[in-house]
């Protein structure tokens, strides 16, 4: 091959391939990634509630049932889309635990007295300090604790009514059984 047809080759073949990446990456879920907590103790915290200032609340709130943790804030707008879903699990009796990321108290109260309120308690967070020990890099982001205090979900963004259907509601009842063999129960990481 001469060296006219290598340099019109070369230029080909990296357009080509670069095309192929990223053509590829288009089917790739922007908010997937993986979290470090699976399989892990929840967080330890000391948090106030919403509504209560004086109120203390450490990670022993989420030992002795299965709990769905949603990271939400009154600035994010996707979690008041997300809203009518967590609610349907409340409905369904699933326990459920709010954490006010970065808001202050009167947001807060105002956002779950306009779109309702699914939570059992609603911790707050306006420093951020649980959401960093959880590694959240936004909201909402939910996680699923088994009754040990141990995380076996994470979903990063908006929970869709299918994924209540397809993944919230499956991934609660297998955690709320008991483990015959932990190496058939993988834990999960989704998100949409």
């Amino acid at each position: 091959m001469n060296v006219r047809r290598l340099v019109l080759f070369v230029p080909l073949v990296v357009v080509v391939g670069l095309g192929a990446f990223l053509y590829q990456r288009l089917d790739d879920d922007p908010y997937a990634r993986d979290s470090a907590l699976l399989s892990r103790p929840f967080p330890e915290f000391s948090l106030s509630t919403l509504s209560d200032p004086q109120a203390r609340l450490d990670a022993s709130l989420l030992k002795g049932q299965v709990s769905l943790v949603n990271v939400w804030g009154e600035w994010c707008p996707t979690c008041k889309h997300e809203m009518p879903q967590l609610l349907d699990l409340a409905s369904r009796g699933v326990h459920m635990v709010g954490v006010d990321y970065k808001d202050t108290r009167a947001k807060g109260r105002q956002f779950l007295e306009e779109f309702g309120n699914p939570f059992s308690v609603n911790l707050f967070d306006p420093e951020g300090s649980l959401g960093f020990d959880l590694g959240v890099y936004g909201a909402p982001e939910t996680f699923l604790v088994d009754a040990e205090g141990v995380i076996r979900y994470h979903h990063t963004g908006y929970i869709r009514p299918e994924d209540v259907r397809d993944v919230i509601l499956p991934t609660l009842e297998r955690i709320a059984e008991p483990a015959t063999d932990a190496a058939s129960t993988p834990d999960e990481e989704a998100s949409s």
